[in-house]
Formats: C-alpha cells, sequence, structure tokens
C-alpha cells in the first residue's frame, strides 16, 4: 500500500477535469483528507492558483487527474512544465458502493486522490508533444472525411433510388466513381420548385461534396504516410502493417512510448491479452478481451487477416492450430497476442521530452 511509506505531511492532490472548470481534493499520505475542495477555472491562471494552493498543504506526493487526454490535458501539460509528474486516474466505477455514497465533482476528485495513495491509478498519461500527437490530429481529420464521404454517397444513391425513371436507368449502373462524376455534371439550372431539377440539384451537390472529400482524403492519407514513415519505418516493414496501422499503433503508445513497461503491458492496452475462463473442467481456456483501446485492437485485426491469407508462417500456423481444435476467434485471438509483441518491439524509442510550450 502506497500510505505504508508515505508520511502523514505528504500531500496528494485528486482532480476532476471539466471543459470551464476544475475541482481539487487534497489528502494527506495517511488518508485524511486536508479541507474543502477547490474550484478553479481551466485556465493558466486557475492552474497556478491550483498549485499555489497544494504547495501550500504541504510536500506534494502527486497529483491524480482525470482525463489527462481530454479536459485534463491543459492541466497535465502546466504541471510537467513546473517539475511535477501527474498521474492519469480513470473514472469512478458505476458500482453499488459509488450509488449508495452518491455522486459530485468533489466525490470524483477525492476518488481521484485515494486512487493514487491506494496504488490503484498508476497510469503516465501520453506527452502529446511530438510527432505521434500530430499523427493523431492528422487522423482525426482523416477518419472524419472518410465518414463524410461514405455518408454522402449513401445519400447520393438514396436519393437517386426516388428519381424519375429515365436519370435513374441512365446514372444507376455506372460504377462508383463514374456515378459520382456524372451527377457532378447534371444541369440543374431554372427554379426548384420542379421536382425532376431539384433532384439534379441535390445528386449534384452531394457528388460535388463526396470529391471535395475525396481530395481532403489523399491530402491527409499523403501526409499520414509520411509522417509514419519518418517516426516509424521499421514498423512499416512488418507484414501486413500499412501507414494506417502503423499510425493507429503509435498513437496507442503515445509519444512517450516508454509508459508502457513491457510488451505484456502493450498487448493489454491494446485489448489483445487473454483471459482465463477456467472453471472445473473448463481449465486452460481463454476467451477475447473486450476491453483496451478498441482501434488498436480493430488494427490488429486488419493486419492478421491480411497475413492469414498471404503470410506463410502465419498459414501455417492456423493450419497447425486448427488441427488441434481451436476455433477460428480463439487463432485469431492468438494471433493477435503474437502480433501486439511483435508491434511493442517495432515502436520507436522515446526521444527526450521537450516541456510543453504555454499556450
Amino acid at each position: 500500500m502506497a500510505s505504508i511509506i508515505l508520511e502523514r505531511t505528504d500531500v496528494i492532490i485528486g482532480v476532476d477535469t471539466h471543459k470551464d472548470e476544475h475541482v481539487t481534493f487534497a489528502i494527506d499520505g495517511h488518508g485524511g483528507s486536508l479541507g474543502e475542495p477547490l474550484h478553479v477555472p481551466a485556465t493558466n491562471d486557475g492552474y497556478a492558483q491550483l498549485l499555489v494552493w497544494a504547495q501550500a498543504l504541504g510536500k506534494i506526493h502527486r497529483f491524480g487527474v482525470e482525463g489527462c487526454g481530454s479536459y485534463g490535458i491543459g492541466l497535465a501539460r502546466f504541471l510537467r512544465r513546473n517539475g511535477h509528474h501527474p498521474i492519469e486516474v480513470s473514472r469512478p466505477p458505476r458500482k453499488a458502493a459509488r450509488r449508495l455514497a452518491g455522486k459530485s465533482d468533489a466525490i470524483d476528485a477525492e476518488h481521484a486522490a485515494r486512487s493514487v495513495l491506494a496504488g490503484e491509478a498508476t497510469a503516465i498519461p501520453k506527452l502529446a508533444n511530438g510527432q505521434v500527437e500530430a499523427l493523431r490530429l492528422l487522423k482525426i481529420a482523416r477518419d472524419t472525411a472518410v465518414k463524410a464521404q461514405t455518408t454522402a454517397m449513401i445519400a447520393l444513391k438514396a436519393t437517386l433510388v426516388t428519381a424519375q425513371w429515365g436519370l435513374r436507368s441512365e446514372l444507376e449502373l455506372l460504377t462508383d466513381f463514374k456515378l459520382i462524376t456524372a451527377c457532378a455534371d447534371l444541369n440543374a439550372t431554372g427554379t426548384l420548385g420542379d421536382p425532376n431539377l431539384a433532384m439534379c440539384h441535390v445528386l449534384r451537390a452531394l457528388a460535388r461534396r463526396w470529391l471535395i472529400l475525396h481530395d481532403e482524403i489523399k491530402t491527409h492519407t499523403s501526409q499520414l504516410k509520411q509522417i509514419t514513415a519518418a517516426t516509424a519505418p521499421q514498423l512499416l516493414e512488418a507484414f501486413g502493417v500499412g501507414f494506417d496501422i502503423a499510425s493507429e499503433m503509435l498513437i496507442t503508445a503515445g509519444d512517450n512510448s516508454d509508459r508502457i513497461r513491457s510488451e505484456a503491458a502493450f498487448a493489454k492496452l491494446c485489448g489483445a491479452c487473454p483471459i482465463p475462463t477456467g472453471s472445473g473442467k473448463t481449465s486452460g481456456r481463454h476467451r477475447l478481451n473486450r476491453g483496451g483501446n478498441r482501434q488498436a485492437n480493430a488494427a490488429l485485426y486488419r493486419a492478421i487477416i491480411v497475413r492469414m491469407r498471404w503470410h506463410a508462417p502465419t498459414i501455417a500456423y492456423v493450419a497447425r492450430r486448427t488441427k488441434e481444435g481451436l476455433s477460428k476467434r480463439e487463432i485469431i485471438r492468438c494471433l493477435k497476442r503474437y502480433l501486439a509483441r511483435e508491434i511493442y518491439h517495432l515502436l520507436p524509442a522515446p526521444s527526450v521530452a521537450k516541456l510543453d510550450r504555454a499556450t
């Protein structure tokens, strides 16, 4: 227990973060509360006020901060600039005990502090100050553009079904890209009170939206490929690992990949570690892990599907394990675990962390 090695004079600060305001709660090294919670604005001035308040309480042992990748990222950066190393705390579990105790920002802040004291919260947050953070931001732009492009195509085809037979029969048999280019060139001049002209106008608008998003996606893809190749060229050399899978693995690990201390921890982070389900006559069995980073897990799955089709060692492994009685789902679970181990050793070594610049 962390409280065994701490003195009563040590101070642990828990922070419940929100968009506009953070709530903090302080406890000593033996778990006693240190006064009332503090409410500060989520600004640099508010962070400075929080730090002064915490230092006045005694020797600060650790800050436990919720949401270091979202609402708490500004505070985490501020604390690192001032020589502190925050711990990322998960939100309180929705258990019966929590329902009985109630919920408030102060209670959540106290939970964050006590999680650090008990040693339950140990995660080091991502630095988010290097090339991997740039990858994450570009991937957000690309993924949302791909989703919007798919939506535009679905809407165009659904609208085309209701068009007059002459226009529908002319366009419906075309391939997707030819359909888009044909709809983008439709003539929609005239009053839109005419349903036929309104149909042409809508089809043209959706097609041109698709083309704009197509160009945007190409730009984001090119940038993602360049940064991924510069950051982890060895990762791209792995069989079945393209720029999209490599970038997802890098984003999962973060700029400070040394925060993940072993390949087993990385597999658990990706939701690829086996979960034992043995009981009675089912001893030795395992099941799929439904936790972890689901985007990283999906990336591992895509790479495994490619390897099961084209990678000779993987094909031989699948044949051997099938003879042993394993199902396809169980084989894929094993392969994802092996791939997580392989990728962990291909992750780039973290560079010397730079202090976050003040915003």
